[in-house]
């Protein structure tokens, strides 16, 4: 969906005072004599996410009265402006007082203003944020836009996102972004090394395939991004309950991510050359299906037993990482749906992720707590390593024990990456299971936003339009 964007930084709009309980009597006396009134009349209380609509003489809003916790206040969330757009009427404004996060404020507000409605109207968003003293609204633009598409995808359900249809937003993606792109489809997967996306996916009535999509020049550092395409994962002949199905039509979300983040990253013209690699199956249940006790050998030479046809997403993903591996990038980073155990270990909102390279990982952690994208390191634990032997193959897709099954996963994955390396791995929930301040109900995109800003530090974006220019505040 289009988001409405933000509004230069010189422009006029209805102040938006930001007010929280600790100065709240104090600051009363100083607000606008309308306003004051208004909030003694409406007994307001400045909890964080309320707010009041003041009318001035004229009859129409004049200024906007809204709660906040101090940075330091363990209730704090810097998304909470993400309630705004979805509350107000319609009209142009513009924050009286500095938010403590002025980038994470706009941010917010853009994302907050998406809604889904492919299938269902809603109404349109038409509050629009005057863009906060010192916040680049082309890029907060940017990274809300790329958000939505990737929310788009998540939620659409598989009847109309099937793998075909993947495909189909990948190209159209590429050519917006004037992207190289190729498709491996079918029994052609076997013919071209792809022998486990293509066991994962034969049962499917849309054939799997394999998208790579290549952009940027060739004399910069290679960062290659894999997103698990999943379109529906029924658990294959290891059945899920129907109550475990219901939200599978996100365990594409690792596409959907990887795409987001390149549009970031083909947006601001990063100086790297960049390649996407999405496998997109449909794990399905069929004659065909393959089965427990099979035995693959991957396209990285190791042979893989079938514990379990429930944990297809590592498979496919080894077939792509390997391939992804072979390029030796600077950066290799993968996305997925990959485990229930990951959501238990840390819920639906802190993906753990996984990496060798400490440094890589302090940044990392430090960045996604800072933009509010967090994520949480997980040891790579070798010792775990047994639980994935193979009886009679290298190696097994499926734990033979009921511990660690995140780690578990993410030691299969690290078997088809080279120990040289640098390889990060996000094993994320992309589905917001209640609806927050800038976060609604539905799919979402987790890490992009992080692994984006990592790329703009680590490889020095290109310049881009300044920050707004210091101006006076705003005066009543």
């Amino acid at each position: 969906m289009s988001l409405p964007p933000l509004v230069s930084s010189r422009s006029s709009g209805i102040p938006v005072y930001l007010v929280s309980a600790a100065e709240w009597e104090e600051r009363l006396s100083a607000l606008p004599d309308f306003v004051a009134a208004a909030a003694r009349a409406h007994s307001f209380r400045p909890k964080p996410g309320n707010h009041l609509l003041a009318l001035n003489g004229k009859g129409t809003v004049g200024g906007v009265l809204f709660g906040v916790a101090a940075p330091d206040d363990p209730a704090y969330d810097p998304f909470i402006f993400g309630t705004l757009p979805t509350v107000l009427p319609a009209g142009t404004y513009k924050f009286a007082d500095p938010p403590a996060k002025p980038d994470l404020a706009a941010l917010s507000w853009l994302l907050g203003s998406y809604a889904f409605t492919r299938y269902k109207s809603k109404p349109a968003v038409e509050a629009v944020l005057v863009t906060p003293r010192g916040v680049n609204s082309e890029d907060m633009l940017r990274m809300a836009e790329a958000v939505a598409f990737g929310r788009d995808l998540v939620n659409t359900p598989t009847s109309d996102l099937g793998p075909d249809s993947l495909e189909s937003a990948a190209v159209k993606f590429a050519k917006s972004r004037q992207a190289k792109f190729k498709v491996v489809t079918g029994s052609r997967l076997i013919d071209k090394g792809f022998p486990l996306i293509h066991a994962v996916g034969r049962a499917g009535d849309e054939e799997p395939r394999l998208i790579t999509l290549t952009w940027g020049d060739k004399e910069h550092p290679l960062v290659t991004l894999v997103g698990k395409g999943v379109v529906f994962d029924t658990g294959g002949l290891d059945i899920k309950t129907s109550n475990s199905m219901q939200l599978m039509k996100k365990d594409m979300g690792g596409a959907a991510a990887a795409l987001a983040a390149a549009d970031m990253i083909m947006s601001a013209e990063l100086p790297v050359r960049l390649k996407v690699v999405i496998p997109v199956v449909e794990n399905s249940v069929s004659g065909n299906s393959f089965r427990p006790g099979d035995v693959i050998k991957s396209r990285k030479g190791l042979t893989v037993e079938i514990g379990n046809t429930d944990a297809e997403g590592r498979l496919i993903l080894a077939d792509a990482l390997a391939f992804a591996d072979e390029e030796q990038p600077d950066l290799l980073i993968d996305f997925a749906t990959l485990t229930g155990a990951a959501r238990v270990a840390l819920g639906p909102d802190l993906p753990p992720f996984y990496t060798r390279d400490a440094a890589l990982a302090d940044q990392i952690q430090k960045i996604g707590m800072e933009i509010h994208d967090p994520v949480w390191r997980m040891p790579l634990w070798a010792p775990y390593n047994s639980y994935i032997d193979g009886e009679i193959a290298d190696v097994n897709n499926s734990s033979n024990a009921p511990y660690a099954g995140s780690v578990t996963a993410a030691l299969f994955l690290q078997r088809f990456v080279e120990p040289s390396t640098r390889w990060v791995h996000f094993d994320i929930f992309a589905w917001t299971p209640y609806s927050r301040p800038g976060r609604p109900k539905g799919g979402e995109v987790q890490a992009a936003r992080l692994v984006y800003t990592l790329l703009k530090r680590r490889y020095r974006a290109r310049p881009q339009t300044p920050a707004t220019e210091e101006e006076p505040a705003p005066t009543e």
